[in-house]
């Protein structure tokens, strides 16, 4: 979307909240007017690479709400995507993707792994917001995916809960192919973990049946902290872990 095209949406959504507001409108109404921005998975996904774009070129919108705009979100939320990405304090998804307030749903959990408490989450994303995406993230030099591929007398020091993450993400590592570069090897670690996860996402029922009709798609992405770009995955071929 041009810049001049999205200001003028934005300056058009700004005047009909202020109407709103004058006429005494109620907080219902108010969030009726900020619809999602995307209307199906693949302007979802258009809209993140484009965000990501912006943001790795260093022409990021950063798209702050004021004080009507995040008026307009107080009863409802209309995200068009949501994420399920690490905990690592180098990656903020918003930023990364140059999305604003109320745009993204976001599960973040070291490892970017699917416990019961991020299913259920993804699941009320999808079956109660109606999101367009799923994206499953992992990052360049990520920790947990690294501890998984320890010796397993090492990860026996970790903390029990540690341990049981770290677990979930083992059997992506396991069978990994020979390869002596120790940062290629993360990286294709990172992205086997992405796809196992990727995976277990569409074998559950609420968001198998929601691809099936159409409403939403789950893909893998990888963030590299360096550049800045993230890599999506959406083919069949890339997600086949």
């Amino acid at each position: 979307m041009p810049s001049d095209l999205a200001a003028d949406l934005a300056a058009d959504l700004e005047r009909r909240i202020l109407d709103a507001i004058r006429r005494g409108a109620s907080m219902e109404d108010i969030a009726d007017l900020r619809p999602s921005r995307a209307g199906g998975p693949e302007e979802a996904i258009r809209a993140l690479k484009d965000g990501n774009a912006r943001f790795f070129s260093g022409h990021a919108s950063r798209p702050e709400a004021d004080a009507n705009q995040r008026r307009a979100q107080i009863m409802g939320q209309t995200p068009f995507a949501a994420v399920l990405a690490c905990s690592d304090s180098r990656v903020p998804v918003e930023i990364v993707f140059d999305q604003g307030l109320g745009d993204l749903f976001v599960v973040r959990v070291a490892g970017n792994v699917v416990g019961e408490s991020g299913l259920g989450t993804l699941e009320y994303a999808t079956r109660h917001l109606d999101v367009h995406l799923i994206v499953v993230m992992g990052h360049e030099g990520c920790g947990a995916v690294s501890s998984a591929l320890l010796p397993d007398e090492i990860l026996a020091e970790e903390p029990e809960h540690l341990r049981r993450l770290i677990a979930r993400i083992q059997p992506s590592v396991r069978d990994l192919p020979p390869i002596r570069d120790k940062k290629a090897r993360l990286r294709e670690a990172v992205l086997n973990n992405v796809r196992y996860q990727v995976a277990y996402l569409r074998e559950q029922s609420v968001i198998r049946d929601a691809e099936a009709r159409g409403q939403l798609r789950v893909i893998g992405a990888f963030y590299e902290i360096g550049s800045g770009a993230v890599d999506f995955l959406t083919e069949e071929e890339d997600l086949r872990p």
